[in-house]
C-alpha cells in the first residue's frame, strides 16, 4: 500500500542562525524562493537568516516570514530532488499553519509572506502593550495544568505532547502558576525564553488585527487538506480558513490533536518534518510512539528524504 505522506511546518522557536544556507547552495529551487522573498519583502531577510544576529532574527516580525520562507524553500528542494510526490495532508505549528497552507495553495508565496510578516509584526506589537510570559510544564496531567491555568488565571497556549503542556498569560501570574506546579509536584515547569504571552488573551489586539488582513485575501481551495491548530481537523471552507487561522493566535495550538487526526483520520504514515530542527519529529514520536518521521534541514537530510520518497 501506498505511503500516505504529511508535511510538517515549524513555529517560531525553531529559528537559527544559518539556517537555510546549505540548501540554498545546493539547491537552486530554494535559492529562487529565497530571492523571490528577499525582492517581495523589499529587504535582504535571507541575509539576516544566514548571518544573524541572532537576537534580531528571533524578534517576532523577522522570525515569522523567515520561518515561512525556510520551510518553503526546503519543500521547493525536496520536489526538486525527489519529484512531485503525493501529499495526504498538513500541519504546522502556530506560525506553521500559514506555512503549510502556502504548500496546499491557499494562498500564494508572496500573499502569504507579506501576510505573515504582518501578522508577526502585530504579535510583535502586541507583546510590547503587555507584560506577558509563557512557560512550559513537563510531566503533568492535563486536567492538572487545566486546574492550575484556572486558579491562577492563565492560558493554556500549546498542548504539545503528553506530558509537554505549555501556559502563557500575565508575567506575575506566570509565576503563580510555577509555584503552584511546583506545590503539585510537576516534574519541570521552567519559564520560557519569549517575548510575551503568545497564544493567550493578551494577543488580543493581534487577533483584531489579524482578522482584519485575512479579510482581504484571496482563497484558493487547498489542494489537500491543512488541519487546524485550534481544532485538530481542517478547515471545511473560506470562512472557517480565516476563523482558525485568525483564533490561533489567542488559542490554543492543540498538536496533539493534529497529529492524531493526520494518523487516525487521514491515515497518514510518513511525516516530513521541514524546518530547521527535529522538535516537531519529537512531538510526533511521543504523541504515536513508532511513527516514521523525517526531518529535512540540510543537504544530508533532504538527500535521505528523496530517497525514502523514491520507495514510497
Amino acid at each position: 500500500m501506498a505511503d500516505q505522506i504529511a508535511l510538517l511546518f515549524s513555529g517560531q522557536g525553531s529559528q537559527t542562525v544559518g539556517m537555510g544556507r546549505e540548501l540554498r547552495a545546493a539547491s537552486p529551487a530554494a535559492a529562487a524562493l529565497v530571492a523571490e522573498a528577499d525582492a517581495v519583502l523589499g529587504r535582504p531577510l535571507s541575509k539576516l537568516a544566514e548571518e544573524g544576529p541572532l537576537d534580531e532574527l528571533t524578534r517576532t516580525a523577522n522570525c515569522q516570514p523567515a520561518l515561512f520562507v525556510h520551510g518553503l524553500a526546503t519543500l521547493a528542494a525536496l520536489r526538486e530532488k525527489a519529484g512531485d510526490f503525493p501529499v495526504t495532508a498538513a500541519a504546522g505549528l502556530s506560525l506553521g499553519e500559514f506555512t503549510a497552507h502556502a504548500a496546499a495553495g491557499t494562498f500564494d508565496f508572496p500573499t502569504g509572506l507579506k501576510l505573515v510578516e504582518a501578522r508577526g509584526q502585530f504579535m510583535e506589537d502586541a507583546c510590547a502593550q503587555s507584560v506577558g510570559a509563557m512557560a512550559a510544564l513537563i510531566g503533568a496531567e492535563e486536567n492538572t495544568v487545566r486546574d492550575i491555568a484556572a486558579e491562577t488565571d492563565v492560558d493554556i497556549a500549546n498542548l504539545n505532547s503528553p506530558g509537554q503542556i505549555v501556559i502563557s498569560g500575565e508575567e506575575e501570574r506566570i509565576a503563580m502558576a510555577l509555584s503552584m506546579a511546583k506545590r503539585l509536584g510537576v516534574r519541570k515547569a521552567i519559564t520560557l525564553q519569549v517575548a510575551g504571552a503568545y497564544h493567550s488573551r493578551l494577543m488580543d489586539p493581534a487577533y483584531e488585527k489579524l482578522g482584519a488582513a485575512l479579510m482581504h485575501i484571496v482563497l484558493q481551495q487547498p489542494k489537500f487538506p491543512v488541519v487546524a491548530n485550534v481544532t485538530g481537523e481542517p478547515a471545511a471552507d473560506f470562512d472557517e480558513i480565516r476563523r482558525t487561522l485568525t483564533e490561533q493566535v489567542t488559542g490554543t495550538v492543540n498538536w496533539v490533536r493534529c497529529i492524531e487526526h493526520l494518523i487516525d483520520t487521514l491515515g497518514c504514515n510518513l511525516f516530513l518534518e521541514l524546518g530547521p530542527d527535529d522538535k516537531l519529529a519529537g512531538m510526533v514520536k511521543r504523541i504515536r510512539p513508532g511513527t516514521e518521521v523525517l526531518t529535512v534541514s540540510d543537504p544530508a537530510t533532504l538527500a535521505a528524504a528523496a530517497e525514502r520518497l523514491r520507495r514510497a
